[in-house]
């Protein structure tokens, strides 16, 4: 198994930690793209969100890169609830929004 492939297992302050440094990033490139931070803060993840769909990139590689149907999708998410509670509210509402846009 390649380090790739390996599941990081990083706990959910981490992972935080990893999205906040990601965020931070973005906004200094666009910032320094001259774009105003006011036009572009409300299209960026939140952190919480942003750590979402890393955990599911996760799953997306352990599953050998095929990208998940719509039930699948919705398993995954699920699961990351189950297994990191504090983001359970940040699932919910995620799939809500993918539904509203599905629909």
């Amino acid at each position: 198994m390649s380090e790739r492939d390996r599941p990081r297992g990083a706990s959910l302050e981490v992972l935080r930690a990893e999205a906040h440094d990601e965020l931070q990033t973005v906004i200094l490139a666009r910032c320094r793209d001259g774009e105003d931070p006011w036009d572009f803060m409300t299209e960026l993840p939140t952190v919480d969100e942003l750590v979402v769909w890393m955990l599911r990139a996760e799953s997306i590689r352990a599953d050998h890169d095929r990208l998940p149907s719509a039930a699948r999708n919705y398993r995954v998410l699920r699961q990351i609830a189950l297994d990191h509670p504090a983001l359970t509210t940040t699932v919910w509402r995620m799939l809500g929004d993918l539904e509203r846009d599905a629909g």
